[in-house]
């Protein structure tokens, strides 16, 4: 598959409390985000059948993202969960992503309990994997996942916002419940 018979993805960095935020977009899915201005930080974790040649437009489903976003940081939590995204990896993986979607903002699973989720309460390191590998930060809410002491374990964009994200949703929550 050569490149020029993909559709061109749009890239845009918006502010956030937690610092830029980034997303790269092909037809109306996200492909990678994150806390970073940084488009060479996003583009090696989209699987390369989706690396699509960058333009520099902004698209209509991409606004449609970045108003999530934003709504998220404004206090509506579900506002990120109808964002598309698309990932590929195998059948573990690309399942466990889409379990991550169903974790509740506040209420965070530990890696155990999230492998069990998954329907294979063995595979703690592989769904551990499965957030390692998670390209759509924050769409994909692997913050939602912490160890079983109740420390935060890790996250690629930092464990600062890894906390505040995890406050954030917990002080959100109390509210709504």
């Amino acid at each position: 598959m050569t490149s020029t018979l993909l559709p061109p993805a749009s890239v845009a960095t918006i502010s956030t409390p937690d610092g830029p935020f980034t997303i790269i977009e092909a037809g109306g899915a996200v492909l990678s985000s994150g806390w970073t201005a940084s488009v060479d930080e996003l583009t090696g974790q989209i699987h390369p059948s989706l690396r699509h040649p960058i333009d520099g437009r902004e698209s209509p489903g991409l606004t449609s993202m970045t108003e999530a976003v934003q709504a998220y940081y404004d206090g509506d939590l579900a506002a990120i969960d109808g964002v598309v995204v698309r990932q590929v990896s195998g059948p573990f993986r690309s399942h466990a992503w889409d379990v991550l979607r169903t974790v509740r903002p506040g209420a965070p699973v530990t890696y155990t309990q999230y492998a069990e989720l998954t329907g294979s309460a063995g595979a703690v390191r592989a769904a551990a994997g499965a957030c390692a590998r998670n390209a759509a930060a924050l769409f994909v809410p692997c913050h939602r996942v912490v160890r079983t002491d109740g420390s935060l374990g890790g996250f690629r964009w930092g464990l600062e916002i890894k906390q505040r994200l995890l406050d954030r949703e917990q002080g959100a929550a109390t509210v709504l419940f």
